[in-house]
Parts: C-alpha cells; sequence; structure tokens
C-alpha cells in the first residue's frame, strides 16, 4: 500500500505540472494582453513595459512558468509586490492580491457546499437504490426510477432559481443561500447553505439512486450471492455482507470522482446561489483575464480530482478482497 501511494502521488505530482504548463500556454493563446488591459487606455510603450516587468510577464514564455515553478517550491521576490514564500502561486493582476490566500479565503465555501451536498446524495441516492433493488419490478421500483429518470434531466441553474423563489422568497420553509462561518454560527452556516445542499444534491441523487439500483440487480444475480442464500444466510445477512458489499466499488469510484469535482468548485451552483466559492473565484479569473489566479484555481480543481482518485483506489482495496494494490 505505501509503495503504491508513493508512485501514485509522483504521477500526480507530473500529472499537475502537465496541467499547469497546458494552461500556461493556452492563456498566452488568448487575445488580450493583461499588461496591456492594466495599463489602461492612455499607455506608452514605456509604460506597458514597466507594466510587464510589476506583473512579472516581461521574459519569454519558457522563463516566466520556470519562475512560476520556483516560486511554487522556493518562493519568489516581486518588484511590486516584495517576498513571495513558498507554496507562491503569484500575485493577481486583477487585484494585487496573493492567489494561495484569494483560493484559501474562498474555500471553506466550496468545502462547506460540497461536503453538505455529498452526504445528501450520498445517504438518498444510495438508499433508494437499495430500496429499488429489494423491490425489484414493483411499485416502489417503478417509482424510484421514473423519479431519478427526472431527476437527472433537471438543471441547476433552473431549479435553484425555482426553488430560491418558492421555497424562499414565497413559502418561507427555507432561508435564503448566505455565507456564514461555520466557527461563528453552526446553525446560521446549516440554513444558510441548506438550499444549495438540496438542490445539488437533486441532481446526484439522481444518478446515484440508478447506479446503486442497477450494481445491487446485477450483484444478486452473482453465484456466490446464490450460494450464501443456499446455505440457509438470512436475507438480511445475504444483502449487507455479499451483494451490498459487491455493489459499492463502483458508486466508490464515481463518488471520488464527483468529489473531487465539487471541490474544485461548483461553478453554476455557486453562480446560481451568488456564493463566494472557488467556482465563482474561477469564472472571474476567466473574465478578468487573470493567469495567476487562473492557474491557481486549475491546480487546485485538478490537484482535488488526482488526490481523491487516488484514496477511492485505496478505498476499493478494502471493499473488494479481489483487488490488489501492485
Amino acid at each position: 500500500m505505501f509503495r503504491f501511494l508513493i508512485r501514485r502521488a509522483i504521477g500526480a505530482l507530473v500529472i499537475l505540472l502537465i496541467i499547469s504548463a497546458i494552461t500556461f500556454v493556452l492563456f498566452y493563446v488568448a487575445p488580450r494582453d493583461p499588461a496591456r488591459v492594466a495599463c489602461g487606455k492612455v499607455c506608452t510603450p514605456e509604460t506597458l513595459a514597466l507594466v510587464k516587468r510589476n506583473l512579472g510577464i516581461a521574459d519569454p514564455l519558457p522563463v516566466q512558468y520556470w519562475h512560476w515553478l520556483q516560486a511554487v517550491f522556493v518562493g519568489r521576490d516581486y518588484s511590486s509586490f516584495g517576498n513571495c514564500p513558498a507554496p507562491c502561486l503569484g500575485y493577481s493582476f486583477h487585484n494585487r492580491e496573493p492567489v494561495l490566500g484569494t483560493i484559501l479565503d474562498r474555500f471553506p465555501t466550496t468545502l462547506s457546499l460540497s461536503l453538505g451536498s455529498a452526504v445528501v446524495f450520498v445517504i438518498f441516492g444510495v438508499g433508494t437504490g437499495m430500496l429499488a433493488a429489494v423491490k425489484q419490478g414493483k411499485m416502489l421500483d417503478k417509482v424510484a426510477s421514473s423519479a431519478s429518470l427526472i431527476g437527472s434531466s433537471m438543471q441547476i441553474y433552473i431549479v435553484g432559481v425555482v426553488a430560491m423563489y418558492y421555497l424562499a422568497d414565497q413559502w418561507h420553509i427555507l432561508s435564503r443561500p448566505k455565507e456564514v462561518p461555520f466557527t461563528e454560527s453552526p446553525s446560521g452556516w446549516f440554513t444558510g447553505l441548506l438550499l444549495p445542499w438540496l438542490v445539488l444534491a437533486l441532481i446526484f441523487t439522481a444518478n446515484y439512486t440508478r447506479m446503486a439500483r442497477s450494481q445491487l440487480v446485477e450483484t444478486l444475480s452473482e453465484d456466490y450471492v446464490r450460494t450464501a442464500r443456499a446455505k440457509g444466510l438470512s436475507r438480511r445477512t445475504v444483502f449487507f455482507r455479499f451483494a451490498w458489499r459487491g455493489a459499492m466499488g463502483p458508486i466508490v469510484t464515481i463518488f471520488g470522482l464527483d468529489l473531487g469535482v465539487l471541490f474544485g468548485g461548483a461553478i453554476i451552483t455557486e453562480k446560481t446561489f451568488g456564493l463566494h466559492g472557488i467556482g465563482a473565484l474561477s469564472v472571474k479569473a476567466v473574465g478578468d483575464n487573470d493567469l495567476p489566479l487562473l492557474l491557481g484555481v486549475v491546480l487546485v480543481a485538478a490537484g482535488a480530482i488526482v488526490v481523491f482518485n487516488i484514496i477511492v483506489d485505496a478505498v476499493y482495496a478494502l471493499i473488494d478482497p479481489r483487488v490488489r494494490l501492485a
């Protein structure tokens, strides 16, 4: 297991370096020059050159990327901003603030949104799928399958607006979304994010219901499950000890990928509910043509997906004894 984690960590580092290099190159394909935008309407060549030096983009592209990598591992001195200790992701072109600090300020909102919605859609999605599999072919199975099909076709930017209008503004069942730190008020944190949790979980719950049902139906027909039944084991034991455990592998895999994506920023959800998380920050970075901020957000999103992939592989081996990590 230890050797596996070391190899995957090295591979993850290589992947992140490749992603950062691609993002760096694609940024410079964009038609807008960040130095010219920062320079303003009246911009002489001398002023433009000064702005480029201040922003750290006066050197050729490979040199800029090398300086950026150095800053990540050993820090960097900026002529306009001073020393930036490692890990330094640079300073934003737009607001002149450290990129890492900006991301860390936004991360609690994304973390709360991701974990809260994950708890909801895993419990309801997998639970409903399990019931549908046990009642295969009966009314409960048909209702759950139909509801999951409808739910998976919903779009967050439609459901979110409708839910806010009726549940929060008209019927006053839930509070409008707001960002309250958990340490400041746990109840305010919960009520402020409950509506986004439910709306975001609605889409994922539908997918997990269908997946859990299909996996359990398939597993219940396996030879080893039928053998367990023939040996006289109770239905509950057969279901939870053999069928449920065998069906959880693919679900855990998809859950890890989904959680990694959510940690990278639920862009549509955050924009719909006016939440200031990493997803909204990425949209702002693209709109402002802000390379340091964009690179930082991309690395956080990619890093979350890579890390959760490693965790999923390890958990998969614990769930299924047939899987061995070489």
